[in-house]
């Protein structure tokens, strides 16, 4: 294993932003910045030897500086939404940005994704670390958060989550990395074939908020649980997909919470490129780039739109804060909010 570390810019203030890269032997490649914790690439394997970067993004800083759909990004406090941008607890109201209205989205209008973690090298891992003081964004506690990102010699990436609290509070971390195992830039994501480990989901409402229910998979578009093009049902006329444009729902993953089991596998037939989850975390947000537009420029000059890479996010459901039957969000002081997410690449002939 090998960490090579480069600045690769500067903010507005005059800090040093870096980018770092995992590797192993075989070619495997991971960037990481430590501007958001940001996965910039992934040099992934493909039949008979080819890589490609499978990960959308930018070339420059300057880019992720500006507005873009969190892009390779660590998102929190809290991923997802939170209806109208308040929850309780401990019998008082907080309120947040609504930055996706009417909802609050993915940690707010800075959240992780635009901040600059510290950063350290230990054991051919890179931890990324960093402070959200009490009140940043609305939310309670002064939480401490390490996210630790591994490359192994079987081409995994894995994902550590570490947080503690002072004061109760919320917390629900993520990556939201977009991938196309055909490379980034190259054509729609129609073609991947996915699976997913979950026989429900999270139905939602009109402003993709979760209705509270458990619908089952079996009989609707939302059924992964064979290996399936992803273009096949994504257009049919069901009231989910239109309300989200496409797949943009939470699975309820077929596992137990906190326990690491698999959660997706996405082929690519043509590369012959396969990507596998696993994860501690009960949920899984499978979006299929619905949001995307041909109006952003990427790397090399591509333009990435409307369904030009998928997202698979794990975590908590969205809007727990606001739904007690959901699993938990809240961390106590004295207690350590954990994940372990890994993502595998390899390649079928």
């Amino acid at each position: 294993m090998a960490i090579a570390c480069e600045k690769c810019g500067e903010l507005s203030d005059g800090r040093d932003v870096h980018l770092f890269t995992l590797s192993n032997q075989s070619g495997f490649a991971v960037e990481v910045m430590d501007y958001g914790g940001i996965i910039t690439s992934i040099l992934a394997p493909g039949r008979e030897g080819s890589f490609a970067d499978v990960v959308l993004g930018f070339d420059e800083l300057d880019q992720y500086l500006g507005d873009h759909p969190y892009f390779g990004a660590i998102v929190g406090r809290y991923a997802n939404r939170i209806a109208g941008g308040r929850f309780r607890l401990e019998g008082k109201q907080y309120n947040l940005a609504v930055n996706n209205p009417p909802n609050h989205i993915h940690g707010g209008e800075q959240g992780f994704s635009r901040v600059l973690w510290e950063s350290d090298i230990f054991d051919d891992s890179l931890s990324l670390h960093y402070v959200s003081e009490d009140g940043e964004e609305g939310y309670p506690g002064r939480l401490s958060v390490d996210v630790i990102y591994t490359v192994t010699p079987e081409n995994e990436l894995r994902i550590d989550y570490r947080a503690e609290t002072d004061r109760t509070t919320i917390v629900n971390l993520t990556n939201h990395t977009y991938y196309n195992l055909a490379g980034e830039g190259d054509g729609d994501v129609l073609d991947h074939l996915a699976y997913l480990n979950a026989s429900q989901f999270t139905p939602i409402d009109e402003h993709s908020i979760p209705t509270g229910e458990l619908w089952r998979v079996e009989n609707t578009p939302l059924d992964f649980r064979t290996l399936t093009r992803i273009g096949d049902r994504i257009n049919q006329e069901h009231s989910q997909l239109q309300k989200a444009k496409g797949f943009d729902h939470n699975y309820v993953l077929d596992k137990p919470n906190g326990e690491l089991g698999l959660a997706a596998r996405v082929i690519h037939p043509d590369s012959g490129r396969v990507l596998e989850m696993q994860t501690t975390e009960p949920g899984v947000q499978f979006y299929t780039g619905n949001y995307l537009s041909s109006r952003i420029t990427g790397k090399s000059g591509h333009t990435y739109p409307m369904r030009s890479g998928f997202c698979l996010e794990a975590q908590k459901y969205p809007d727990s804060p606001n739904k007690p039957e959901f699993p938990s969000p809240v961390l106590e002081p004295g207690d350590e909010y954990t994940q372990t997410t890994i993502y595998t690449f390899s390649a079928v002939e």
